[in-house]
């Protein structure tokens, strides 16, 4: 049994806080937000080269960025924070004790010696082969060896978390049914063993293929078993964010969910569904059966969708059940009128919600249907896409969080608060920009990965029209406005983690403000009403812009590519 000397009390949620699952949160918190650094640098790069009037690096350097900024935004930084949120779920929600703690440590150290291996090997500039690294391109054996090591720590602290789990049972920690952030934690890493079983099935062949203990790899098998980890990754991140969208509606509201079977309905369908959406990417590939193309992209993928969709309508739902509970009855729109707007987790967070619904969702469904996509996939249409999901949606959410981390977890208090207020509409407003120029541009036909969209060096160089252009021009302007908000994020990170004011054993922070019903995010509990006329409304302006950007998007590419 664990002693009293093993927690603390958090003096604002009452949650009891595992001392050895804190010490990992901030480890891998700050971890993570070092690499969000790095590899948002080298996003800055790729877009002031994409950027026809700047066109900053040369081609080489070009695709030594494009590597380095994919590895480090889309898995380590993620990936890091994401074992922040495993603990934060598991140890401190449900009041338990962690399960082996050096295992946790162990794992930690494996991320981040992997991350280093394969950041170094990407820089020496032997190792520029994408984020997707697709054979027959060949990186250096230490670039294999970085992210099979990463994803092995990375493994190690999912069965901590899971062996948490059965402590928290045994040691009756919880009554009932763990609490929805916990259960959404669950899912995302279930989804996680699956996607490092799959990257360690043909990563570790291909490590030993660059060592020249494997004479060949096959390329269409690499590439299906590869998007088995590449896109499921993703839906890692889904899973993760979205229970951190549960978890500040609860912090910052008190919100419990409308329906806690629904909502959990909702996750599981990622489980069974989420996975099969990398279809997507291998339309065009030999060996697969048209029914099993059209099995992915028209109804196994819509029903993933629909998770999201329940998720997109329960979250502000719960919120506005919360804040009309509290008076704010008038009109449709009181709830969100006066919703604390200068909290930049709220803040975060339903931008967060709103960007991953209307531009990353909408535009994920058409681009997943398969007509269109066999047009549009190799155009920037598709990083387009994924910005709109992983970074308007999982990094600003990850961001929101960390402003309720930082005074609870670091037992800080937060600096440079009016920087604050602004940072996730500077961040937030940046990566909408550069998401949905990136699709315009991609809709144009700008070329995905190409250094040079010109092609001015090549035999028969193209001539894109003059929006395609002004669309790249744009897209960089926002990656300048996008980075602004990621350095604001890093200072005020940074700043408040290692010099903010130390918070008194027992005192609460001031900021953000924190009600006491904070502690409903470690109950099990729904708000039981449907009374959400305002909710109700932006769900049907949803279903409105999705339908209308379907059969524009079908008019406006039959006018640009005829298929007849």
């Amino acid at each position: 049994m664990a002693t009293t000397t093993e927690f603390r009390t958090c003096p604002t949620t009452g949650l009891k806080v595992n001392l050895a699952a804190e010490k990992l949160i901030k480890a891998n918190a700050v971890a993570a937000v070092v690499f969000l650094a790095v590899g948002g640098f080298f996003g800055l790069l790729v877009a002031l080269t994409r950027w026809p009037a700047v066109h900053f690096l040369p081609a080489d350097w070009f695709y030594l960025a494009l590597t380095a900024h994919g590895l480090d935004v889309l898995l380590v930084w993620i990936i890091f924070f994401e074992m922040a949120v495993l603990y934060f779920a598991s140890a401190v929600l449900l009041g338990s004790r962690l399960a082996g703690p050096k295992w946790a440590w162990t794992g930690f150290g494996m991320m981040l010696v992997g991350a280093i291996i394969t950041n170094i090997a990407v820089l020496r500039g032997q190792s520029s082969v994408m984020f997707t690294s697709y054979v027959p391109m060949m990186a250096e054996p230490p670039f294999y060896l970085g992210i099979i090591l990463f994803a092995v720590g990375a493994l190690i602290g999912c069965f901590v978390f899971f062996g948490t789990l059965v402590v928290a049972k045994q040691e009756k920690t919880y009554h009932g049914s763990v609490p929805l952030v916990t259960f959404g934690a669950i899912t995302a890493a279930i989804i996680a063993v699956f996607t490092i079983a799959s990257g360690a099935i043909i990563l570790i062949p291909t490590l030993l293929w660059s060592l020249g203990f494997v004479s060949y790899i096959d390329p269409l098998v690499y590439k299906t078993i590869w998007w088995g980890m590449g896109h499921s990754s993703q839906q890692i991140n889904v899973a993760a964010h979205v229970a951190c969208w549960y978890a500040i509606a609860a912090m910052v509201f008190g919100a419990k969910p409308l329906s806690e079977k629904v909502s959990r309905m909702a996750f599981l369908m990622y489980i069974l569904f989420l996975q099969l959406a990398s279809a997507h990417h291998m339309l065009v590939e030999p060996g697969f059966s048209s029914e099993w193309k059209i099995f992915n992209t028209s109804y196994a993928m819509y029903l993933a969708v629909l998770g999201s969709m329940v998720h997109g309508m329960t979250v502000p739902g719960s919120i506005e059940a919360a804040q009309r509970a509290r008076g704010l009855t008038k009109g449709m729109f009181e709830w969100l009128r006066k919703a604390p707007w200068g909290n930049p987790a709220f803040a975060g967070m339903f931008m967060s919600l709103v960007f991953f619904g209307f531009i990353g969702g909408i535009s994920g469904v058409v681009m997943g249907t398969e007509q269109i996509n066999l047009i549009m996939h190799n155009t920037l249409y598709v990083p387009g896409h994924f910005h709109g999901t992983v970074v308007a949606g999982t990094t600003l959410a990850f961001m929101a969080i960390t402003y309720l981390l930082v005074p609870l977890i670091f037992r800080r208090e937060l600096m440079f608060r009016k920087l604050a207020q602004w940072q996730p509409y500077v961040f937030g407003i940046g990566v909408a920009g550069i998401s949905l120029f990136m699709m315009g541009a991609g809709t144009l036909g700008v070329s995905r990965r190409h250094w040079d969209m010109t092609f001015a060096d090549a035999a028969l160089p193209f001539d894109y029209p003059a929006a395609a252009f002004l669309m790249m021009g744009l897209n960089g302007l926002s990656a300048v406005l996008a980075s602004l908000g990621g350095v604001m994020f890093i200072v005020i990170v940074v700043g408040s983690v290692f010099f903010g004011r130390k918070l008194g054993k027992d005192e609460k922070p001031s900021y953000p403000e924190v009600p006491p019903q904070a502690a409903t995010v470690s109950h099990y509990g729904s708000s039981e009403t449907l009374k959400i006329p305002g909710t109700a409304m932006l769900v049907g302006i949803f279903f409105v812009a999705f339908v209308l950007y379907y059969f524009v998007n079908w008019k406006y590419l039959s006018e640009i590519w005829p298929l007849s």
